[in-house]
């Protein structure tokens, strides 16, 4: 969980503006005890930003009858470790000006830290105790199983969340993908300490990936990371989890008492390796990814008036890859909705995109990419998720000419190969008319 106090919440105003994407300089780090890391060095503000990731350790790890297993851990690493309990060890991270957090995905689980620079050794040793020495008592178990069943119960009644449920449920049955990522109000509640001690086994030395941002050489970070990771087992414990391919053609529905349906849709996309994943991002800005330019929000917002916000997005995961989107819109025009979001993704599928939009498109994806790397929090994620796709230290030199030189046979080839092959599954959560 995140500390708020003034002390830390002055340390957001410290972060530092890294600059410009391309004249960011990463150097791999190895420590004494081999842990590796990417370092971008930058002494402009006193502040360090640790992320790192144990891959493969998210949601999908998540026995089948314990969903929300990560969650919970997630809750519970900064929850008392080693000598301190709760309230102990979380003074103790605002008397240091620590900030720590963890999160898991589908694929992964996520954590970070922000230290100030005259703290790094007590930041990195309260890290450690944390991954390494988690206390996991009733107590503070309990109070966090409260916590995550109330916005659990909360859900139950939101279109929206129970939609994005439902999408995954249908696209994806009977595979980890399609299991509540968060868990549900049962699982929570009934889950022990023991299921928390075998979550933190998907935590070893061969699954760590780290990056770090700000005042700090490599010299110093060197035996920092074997202070905060060393002590973790050299092979996490993976179940192995299949692939899968999103289910196409189906329809789901969900009839609740609310004044707007939800709307989901979604099916295969293209693997993150793929050459075709370029185009098919560039073409899922056009399509609904830029926010107020695309074909969706022209068509359904804009000619229409059918919603106040639609979206698509393309997701590599792990073990398949998702194009999807969304929208919510008043019950008596929801299936006017489908209908029209239905005939958007054909449009694409047959005629793609015109010169004048792809280059649009493509000006736009370039020139904002330096906005990832505005603070040193955001480029310490940027270069994480490098490391989790596997796409190397120089990508990001090298990112800008891979949009520049997509055409407009490329997008065509990447929109009839996602959209082309089949129709999108959909879920719909409200009182839809007609």
């Amino acid at each position: 969980m995140r500390i708020l106090s003034s002390t830390i919440a002055a340390i957001g105003f410290l972060t530092a503006t890294i600059g410009s994407a391309s004249a960011i300089d990463i150097q791999q780090v190895t420590s004494p005890g081999g842990i590796k890391a990417w370092l971008v060095s930058d002494d402009t503000v006193p502040l360090v930003a640790v992320d790192f990731a144990f891959a493969g350790a998210g949601s999908a790890q998540d026995p089948e009858d314990k969903p929300g297993r990560a969650n919970l851990l997630s809750s519970m690493l900064d929850e008392g470790a080693a000598d301190y309990d709760s309230v102990a060890f979380q003074t103790a991270l605002r008397d240091s000006a620590v900030r720590l957090s963890f999160d898991p995905s589908r694929d992964h689980f996520y954590g970070d830290m922000q230290v100030i620079s005259a703290n790094l050794e007590r930041g990195f040793d309260l890290l450690s105790l944390a991954l390494n020495e988690p206390r996991f008592e009733q107590e503070a178990m309990g109070r966090m199983q409260a916590a995550i069943v109330s916005s659990l119960r909360r859900e139950l009644t939101d279109p929206d969340a129970i939609a994005g449920r439902l999408w995954s449920e249908t696209a994806f049955p009977h595979h980890p993908y399609g299991r509540p990522a968060n868990g549900t109000p049962e699982s929570i509640a009934a889950m022990t300490r023991d299921d928390l001690v075998a979550a933190r086994g998907t935590f070893g030395k061969d699954n760590l990936m780290v990056s770090v941002v700000g005042d700090i050489d490599a010299d110093t970070l060197g035996p920092l990371l074997d202070r905060a990771f060393g002590a973790l087992p050299d092979h996490a414990a993976l179940t192995p989890v299949p692939d899968v391919e999103a289910a196409t053609g189906q329809t789901a529905n969900e009839q609740i008492a609310t004044p707007q349906t939800s709307i989901r849709f979604g099916g295969p996309g293209i693997a993150r390796k793929d050459p075709d994943f370029i185009p098919a991002y560039v073409m899922n800005h056009i399509l609904g990814g830029g926010a107020f330019s695309s074909w969706l929000f022209e068509e359904v917002r804009e000619k229409r008036g059918l919603a106040y916000s639609v979206y698509s997005y393309i997701a590599p995961y792990d073990h398949t890859a998702v194009f999807g989107g969304g929208t919510a819109t008043r019950n008596d025009r929801a299936m006017e909705t489908v209908d029209v979001i239905l005939q958007q993704l054909q449009r694409m599928a047959n005629e793609g995109p015109t010169e004048a939009e792809l280059e649009d498109a493509k000006a736009y994806l370039t020139g904002s990419y330096a906005l990832r790397f505005g603070s040193s929090n955001s480029t310490a994620r940027q270069l994480l998720a490098i490391q989790l796709e596997d796409l190397g230290i120089d990508y990001i030199d090298g990112r800008n000419a891979l949009i520049e030189a997509v055409t407009l046979d490329d997008v065509r080839r990447a929109a009839s190969r996602i959209l082309g092959e089949g129709k999108p599954t959909v879920a719909v959560v409200g009182a839809p008319a007609g």
